[in-house]
């Protein structure tokens, strides 16, 4: 079974309006133990830290096209992607954020290092049936 995770730490511009933005500190997380989901710890100045977690395809499908469906939207900013926007919607408000593509690229070249895209279910089974394996030596021993 594998244990690691894969985290990232990433600098984005929470957009206030046209004219005023500011920088927010995000943690990325990945976690083989739920592999279709990354966590995105967000830093407000001021506040206690924020987490959302939406999927790891969302966010490789967004850096590329627009993207997602009701609480997260993300789509790259311009022709190249070298930005991406992801807009939050919450019951509390929208937040629009702005970060380069590049250190979002690299955290998810890493998780599929870790559990390859499209493999999330096999690799989920086996850990299952080893651990069912294990257990049965156990028992037997």
């Amino acid at each position: 079974m594998q244990h690691s995770t894969v985290q990232g730490h990433l600098v984005m511009n929470l957009v206030v309006s046209p004219e005023l933005s500011f920088s927010i500190v995000a943690d990325l997380a990945y976690e083989p133990g739920d592999p279709y989901a990354v966590r995105f710890t967000f830093h407000p100045p001021g506040d206690a830290p924020v987490t959302w977690v939406f999927a790891r395809e969302l966010l490789l499908d967004g850096l590329g096209e627009p993207s997602g469906e009701g609480d997260v939207h993300i789509h790259p900013v311009g022709g190249e992607p070298a930005e991406v926007r992801i807009v939050l919607h919450s019951p509390g408000g929208d937040a629009v954020l702005h970060a380069s593509a590049a250190p979002l690229i690299a955290f998810l070249a890493r998780t599929d290092r870790l559990v390859p895209m499209g493999q999330e279910i096999i690799g989920r089974e086996l850990d299952a049936r080893l651990a069912d394996i294990l257990r049965g030596c156990e028992n037997a021993g």
